[in-house]
């Protein structure tokens, strides 16, 4: 797979390089592989790299597998060949050519991989780090910006193709494997996750897995899907009814979702706190009486992973600014009965936010 377009890698890493500092660090060695991705374009399930205190320190660590990989995608930074783990050969270059501690990613480092670096380098030369490069992450570029709307296009279209084909019977399983394909059809490299598609009582179930339970005349039905292109996520989630006119049981709950939507997305800004987006839905619901129904986050930041930073929900520490794409996704879930979430992709705006997603959000019956 070929290095994103138009995106200035060396810029980012210039951009880290200067937090550096503030951690007490000389260089740090990043192995989790979305923030691998961000920083040199490589693509591949193994690798490294070292941002440096100059510049010319920084590198790419990784296999023969990815050698020749690693010169296509990354042809302007240069590649430490590792024999071991990818952490452990960085870290020892690092301790050869760098003068001072040396930072690793903390949320990708298991116990036991410490436990065999700090049999090679010793504890005192290696910090513990937190976040750094997902913190950076979070406000996308215009090339990212892009990338993340097209995906979006390309889940609308799928969406928009795969409705009138929805018909009583149908499984759970075989809606979701039609959408990947039609996906796929609209360009996407992959889904962004598997597909949730969820009807009847399953759709109570936040994240449910597709079986071969049919559709049947009156159910709810649940789609969370995402198209994967470029490396960058698509998430968005409909709930329709099925083969008949909605109860009013169905209106009621697809109403109060609705409005909670709506709340939280007139609360999206720059400089907003993003406990204070997660309360203005979450208070629509629980002001309503459905409150412990409503047992997960308002949503989250997507990019190379289909979850980051920021993260809105009532402990989120985050601020949100202008060019941030956030979902807003909150739901109600009656065990037994049915549920409904409503979810957008959208940016964060300097006036207001801008939908990705456009899939109308109102609630069509399928299947007639």
């Amino acid at each position: 797979m070929n290095a994103l377009p138009n995106i200035d890698y060396g810029a980012r890493r210039h951009r880290l390089r200067a937090a550096l500092t503030d951690v007490g660090v000389s260089a740090l060695v990043v192995t989790t592989p979305s923030n691998v991705r961000y920083l040199s374009g490589f693509t591949g399930s193994n690798g490294a790299v070292v941002v440096g205190s100059d510049p010319s320190r920084d590198r790419l660590t990784t296999d023969f597998r990815y050698y020749t990989q690693a010169e296509t995608e990354c042809a302007s930074l240069a590649m430490i060949a590792s024999t071991t783990t990818v952490l452990e050969t960085s870290m020892l270059w690092c301790a050869d050519h760098e003068d001072g501690q040396v930072g690793f990613e903390s949320t990708h480092v298991t116990v036991r991989a410490l436990k065999d670096l700090h049999s090679k380098v010793a504890s005192s030369l290696t910090v513990a780090t937190l976040d750094l490069v997902e913190t950076l992450r979070a406000e996308k570029d215009d090339a990212e910006r892009a990338l993340i709307a097209r995906a979006c296009q390309v889940s609308d279209a799928a969406l928009a193709r795969l409705l009138p084909e929805i018909q009583l019977g149908q499984t759970e399983r075989d809606i979701a494997r039609r959408l990947s394909w039609l996906m796929l059809e609209e360009g996407a490299q992959a889904d962004s996750f598997e597909s949730i598609v969820a009807g009847g009582a399953n759709s109570a179930i936040p994240h449910h897995t597709p079986t071969d339970r049919p559709l049947a005349c009156g159910d709810f039905l649940k789609i969370d899907f995402g198209a994967l292109v470029s490396g960058y996520h698509a998430d968005e989630t409909r709930t329709f009814v099925v083969g008949a006119a909605p109860q009013t049981w169905q209106l009621e709950i697809f109403e109060l979702v609705s409005m909670a939507q709506r709340a939280g997305i007139a609360a999206l800004g720059p400089g907003v706190p993003a406990r204070v987006v997660d309360a203005a839905a979450r208070s629509v619901i629980a002001d309503a009486g459905y409150g412990d129904y409503f047992g997960h986050g308002l949503g989250h930041g997507v990019g190379l992973d289909i979850h980051e930073v920021p993260f809105l929900g009532a402990t989120s520490t985050g601020i949100l600014s202008v060019g941030t794409p956030v979902t807003v996704e909150p739901g109600v879930y009656l065990p037994g009965r049915g549920g409904v979430r409503i979810e957008d992709t959208l940016l964060v705006g300097a006036d207001k936010p801008v939908s990705l997603t456009n899939t109308t959000r109102e609630l069509l019956v399928l299947g007639l």
